[in-house]
């Protein structure tokens, strides 16, 4: 069972920055599909503060139909969105050996409407109140999502405590 974030050309490297940061936290793999609205150059990477590059596996794919031809038979993908009429802790993300992959929207735009029609079973919301803000931001959406599959999953291969050489609480 493993998860992945995938991001619908992503616009803001500081969401994809925190994105990966994430990732790297919670053994997540990473997916962008292009085309990206910043570069991955190492000197915009620095400047955006993405420096866990290197501890993330990031795929690259050249559109969103490339990407879904990646999908194999034990791939369940879940499509995040605040159109979704599903809350995302009514489904279960447990079923062994599934690859997880939720999806996300461009920042401005989500995703195509034509996609989302053909995948509104897929289609999963956090619950919001939508007449304060137009959405959550995608880094915390992202992170909310993710952290749902995993406890679920029970935390697999992730340290539930850590003692630390200068700890505050011992």
């Amino acid at each position: 069972m493993a998860n992945h974030i995938v991001l619908f050309e992503p616009l803001m490297p500081a969401n994809t920055g925190n994105i990966a940061r994430t990732c790297a936290g919670t053994n997540t793999e990473l997916h962008l599909i292009e085309p990206l609205g910043f570069s991955t150059d190492d000197k915009y990477l620095k400047r955006a503060g993405l420096d866990y590059w290197d501890k993330v596996k990031i795929t690259y794919h050249a559109n969103l139909p490339a990407f879904l031809e990646t999908l194999g038979v034990d791939a369940k993908l879940h499509v995040v969105s605040k159109f979704a009429n599903l809350a995302y802790t009514e489904v279960d993300y447990t079923e062994p050996k599934t690859e997880h992959y939720f999806l996300f929207g461009k920042e401005t735009t989500g995703l195509p409407e034509n996609f989302m029609r053909q995948n509104e079973e897929k289609c999963i919301r956090i619950p919001q109140n939508d007449e304060h803000i137009r959405a959550l931001n995608l880094s915390n959406t992202a992170a909310i999502v993710v952290y749902e599959a995993l406890r679920q999953q029970g935390f697999p291969k992730l340290d539930k405590t850590h003692t630390y050489e200068n700890d505050k609480l011992k």
